[in-house]
């Protein structure tokens, strides 16, 4: 079988970072599940639509491809509150949910998948060979994410990100379809007090061990 690693955890928690990270060290193929959702975002804000809309989303979906949005357009902020309200959908959930375990069943290279998201060790790939859980306090993430935008000249005020992730963090984790928690098996990583290198050797470590078993 294929090996999957399967990353879920709050935004700003370093999934991403992670999960690239592993993704070179073994030679699988990385997917950001997140970047779908941000992308059926992207194309309701384009039509000028409202990403609370259950109809814009659907519609926004119908007309997704991968790779249809560049990627600078997917992070910035708007896209990414945007996401977070696309995804609450079900149709939505349920057209992308086919893409990403087509992709974790056959992955480009053909030698394994790392897919990072919200879902994807409880709903996406249950049965991956490792899940890994990565979070951090909603303050370090603002302040992550601060620290990301002012180093980009967008700068914004941190009670106004703290308030936002906050918000993002109650939707993802109480929508009644895929709530964001982690798999009951599931390997919990928090990276508060941990740097980028550290915590992807924490990762690492733990992944190693469960490949190698």
């Amino acid at each position: 079988m294929t090996p999957v690693i399967a990353i879920d955890g709050t935004a700003a928690s370093g999934k991403g970072t992670i999960a690239r990270a592993l993704a070179k060290h073994f030679g699988f193929d990385h997917l950001d599940t997140g970047s779908l959702y941000r992308s059926v975002a992207a194309l309701v804000l384009r039509a000028g639509g409202d990403p609370a809309s259950r109809q814009d989303a659907i519609e926004a979906c119908d007309r997704f491809k991968p790779g249809v949005i560049p990627d600078p357009e997917l992070r910035t902020g708007p896209v990414g509150e945007a996401a977070s309200l696309v995804s609450a959908v079900p149709e939505v959930r349920q057209r992308l949910r086919l893409l990403q375990t087509s992709f974790a069943a056959h992955p480009p290279g053909g030698k394994g998948a790392v897919m990072d998201g919200r879902d994807i060790g409880t709903v996406i790939c249950p049965g991956a060979t490792v899940k890994l859980f990565i979070t951090a306090t909603v303050e370090e993430r603002t302040r992550r994410r601060w620290r990301e935008l002012d180093a980009l000249g967008k700068g914004r005020p941190y009670e106004h990100l703290l308030e936002e992730l906050r918000a993002r963090d109650a939707r993802d984790a109480d929508r009644p379809i895929s709530p964001m928690k982690p798999a009951d098996d599931a390997v919990l990583l928090d990276t508060t007090e941990l740097s980028i290198d550290a915590a992807v050797a924490a990762a690492l470590e733990a992944v190693r061990g469960k490949l190698e078993a």
